[in-house]
């Protein structure tokens, strides 16, 4: 198994990176523009379309507000993963920058480093959508 561990600096105060992390039916708009192209939500499934053509149905497990954390696990995509699980968790590092931690579980591990590629994508593409800086 292969264990992916991102850490996303933001430009931006925790309150309002968690508000887009937590839009889950909205990662297109809120969260990772131009690298999702499109989000669904049908029942406790999200639906996600990615700018390659990629669409992935996503369990969603858990949205914590209190700890300002989902979890959520790949349960059909393109890259034939046996097993995917993943969490993003925002952290305050001052009141106008934070962090997102995004760390993803995948088997095989053959799969892991293009997993690790793709979320390294969405992770230039969630700087860019979130951080104030560049706004």
């Amino acid at each position: 198994m292969a264990s992916i561990h991102l850490t996303i600096p933001i430009a931006t105060p925790a309150a309002d990176v968690w508000s887009a992390v937590a839009a889950v039916g909205a990662v297109h708009e809120r969260l990772a523009r131009g690298f999702v192209v499109d989000t669904r939500l049908e029942g406790d499934t999200r639906v996600v379309r990615f700018d390659n053509g990629f669409v992935a149905r996503e369990l969603l497990v858990d949205v914590d507000g209190n700890a300002r954390r989902i979890a959520y696990a790949v349960v059909e995509s393109p890259l034939g993963m046996r097993h995917h699980h993943a969490s993003m968790q925002v952290v305050a590092d001052s009141d106008e920058h934070s962090r997102l931690i995004w760390i993803a579980d995948v088997a095989p591990d053959d799969v892991g480093a293009d997993v690790e590629h793709f979320m390294q994508l969405g992770a230039v593409a969630i700087q860019r959508t979130l951080d104030r800086v560049t706004a």
